[in-house]
C-alpha cells in the first residue's frame, strides 16, 4: 500500500490534507480513487494513519482517518553519515539505498581530496535534489521518517559533534588493525536507543592530517578489509554491518 508524509498542520480532527506533487502522484501515478486506502505518517511526530481518500480536488487530497497504525519500522540503530562530496551522481545512490536500509541523517562533508566544489546556490540545488532522493526512498521503504541532509561541513564543523555520538567511525584503507568486527564485539551501551555516526571519505580518500584531527577528537578509526572500496560502497556496507549487529528487532 502506497505510503505519504504530511506535517501536523495538515491533520485536523479525523482528515488529513495532501498537498504538493502527493497530488499528481495519486491521481495520475497510482490512479488512485475516492475510497481507496492509503497509509500517511506525520513526519513531524512518525505517528502512522490508515486513511480511505474522502475528496480529489486539482490541488489537494482529503482523506478520512479510519484509524492510528501503533507499528514502527523505525529501530534503535539511530545512524548519520558523514559523505565526502563524491562525483557525478553516487550521492544520490547513497542517500537512496543507505535511506532504504535504515540510515537517519545524511551531511555532506568537504574534505581537502574532494574534487567537487560548489557554491552557494549549487549547493541549494543539489540538497534540494538530495532531499528528494531521501523523500522518494523513505516513502517506498515504508520509513517513518524522510532522513534530513543537512547543509556540507568541514572536518572543523564535525569535530564538535563527536561526542554527541555512542560510536564514530572513520573508515580509513591505511588502517592496518581496529576492525570494525572488533569495535562491535566490545561496544556496549547504557541506554537501548544507539547513536552512530559513519565518516567516509571521497574518491580520493582522507588525508592523514584529517584522519588524525578525528582521532584526537574521539572518533575511531577502522579498517573495512584488506579490499579497498568505492565511495559509494562504504555507507552501504557499514550501514548493513550497523543494523545486522546492533537492531533489536523486538524493540525492547
Amino acid at each position: 500500500m502506497s505510503k505519504f508524509f504530511v506535517k501536523s498542520n495538515q491533520i485536523n480532527n479525523n482528515e488529513i490534507k495532501i498537498l504538493g506533487t502527493d497530488v499528481n502522484h495519486i491521481k495520475n501515478v497510482l490512479r488512485l480513487s475516492i475510497g481507496n486506502e492509503i497509509n500517511i505518517c506525520n513526519e513531524e511526530t512518525s505517528v502512522n494513519y490508515a486513511a480511505k481518500i474522502d475528496k480529489l480536488e486539482k490541488d489537494y487530497i482529503i482523506c478520512k482517518i479510519e484509524k492510528v497504525v501503533n507499528l514502527s519500522v523505525e529501530t534503535n540503530v539511530d545512524i548519520t553519515i558523514f559523505q565526502g562530496l563524491p562525483k557525478a551522481d553516487k550521492m544520490e545512490l547513497i542517500i537512496q539505498k543507505s535511506t532504504e536500509l535504515g540510515a537517519n541523517r545524511f551531511v555532506p562533508v568537504a574534505f581537502k581530496r574532494c574534487i567537487v566544489k560548489l557554491n552557494e546556490k549549487d549547493e541549494k540545488k543539489k540538497i534540494e535534489r538530495w532531499q528528494k532522493i531521501s523523500e522518494v526512498a523513505a516513502k517506498q521503504s515504508g520509513r517513518d521518517i524522510i532522513p534530513p541532509i543537512e547543509k556540507i561541513k568541514t572536518i572543523e564543523d564535525i569535530k564538535s559533534e563527536i561526542k554527541d555520538y555512542n560510536l564514530f567511525l572513520v573508515a580509513y584503507e591505511q588502517e592496518k588493525n581496529l576492525s570494525l568486527k572488533e569495535v562491535l564485539k566490545t561496544f556496549k551501551s547504557d541506554s537501548n536507543k544507539i547513536k552512530i555516526a559513519i565518516l567516509i571519505g571521497p574518491e580520493g580518500g582522507l588525508e592523514e592530517s584529517e584522519v588524525e584531527q578525528m582521532k584526537e577528537a574521539g572518533a575511531k578509526i577502522i579498517t573495512l578489509g584488506k579490499r579497498i572500496l568505492r565511495t559509494e560502497t562504504v555507507a552501504l556496507s557499514m550501514t548493513s554491518i550497523l543494523m545486522y549487529e546492533l537492531e533489536n528487532l523486538k524493540g525492547e
